[in-house]
């Protein structure tokens, strides 16, 4: 794909969704690294329920090893692999506490350090919380990336420099927001949107999907017999 198609595509997401925002719902980096963490695997939908009830409870490292390991599974255990979450949450606040004063680190080698962060999980809190041009690929970028031709690659750590490479820069700060909004309503794995995409005509996906027909609309020929 060249720059060309790469800067249309990403103007037509920022058309549709200047500002966007992560769907984790936080009040602090600290908050954001807790829910992130627990979004592995995860819906962000079911990570909001279940840190609605743990934030007012405890949202610092110093509060969250206060409830411990068998206090904080009650909060988290409808989220998958929660017993290891709670076990690497409760890890990182003691990191957090020992080597950095219990504030979350600005800087990538120190956050992948902590338990239960990889480079996706320290991308997503360096862009949200700090405001860094970083790009987090997920599930749904490294799709939406390999589908449209904006940035193939085997990997996710492929796909990341691809895209850190040819993302034009005033467009890095949002990048990774639009790009997973757009695969989880719209380029999504099972069946993608592509009658109602913005970028449908600059994607190089092959086997696009087609708009159903409306469902009791007359055939031409009966159209034509009702016509005076």
């Amino acid at each position: 794909m060249n720059a060309l198609k790469r800067r249309q595509i990403y103007e037509r997401l920022r058309a549709q969704l200047p500002d966007p925002r992560s769907e984790l719902e936080f009040r602090t980096p600290f908050e954001l690294l807790v829910a992130v963490v627990l979004s592995a695997q995860a819906t962000d939908k079911s990570v909001n329920l279940a840190t609605a009830k743990l934030f007012p409870r405890a949202n610092t490292p110093q509060a969250l090893l206060q409830l411990g390991e068998a206090g904080l599974i009650p909060y988290i255990q409808n989220i998958g692999l929660f017993r290891t979450k709670a076990k690497n949450i409760i890890a990182l606040c003691q990191k957090l506490l020992a080597e950095h004063g219990g504030n979350v680190p600005a800087d990538r080698e120190q956050l992948v350090q902590l338990a239960g962060v990889g480079r996706k999980t320290a991308n997503v809190v360096l862009n949200v919380a700090f405001g860094q041009p970083t790009i987090a690929v997920d599930t749904h970028v490294f799709r939406v990336a390999n589908r449209t031709g904006l940035a193939p690659g085997k990997t996710p750590a492929a796909v990341e420099e691809k895209l850190a490479k040819n993302t034009p820069e005033e467009f890095r700060r949002n990048a990774h927001h639009w790009l997973i909004l757009h695969g989880r309503y719209v380029c999504q794995a099972k069946k993608p949107d592509c009658p109602k995409c913005a970028i449908a005509d600059l994607c190089e996906y092959r086997r696009k999907t087609v708009a159903a027909p409306s469902a009791g609309k007359p055939r031409k020929k009966e159209r034509l017999k009702q016509a005076p």
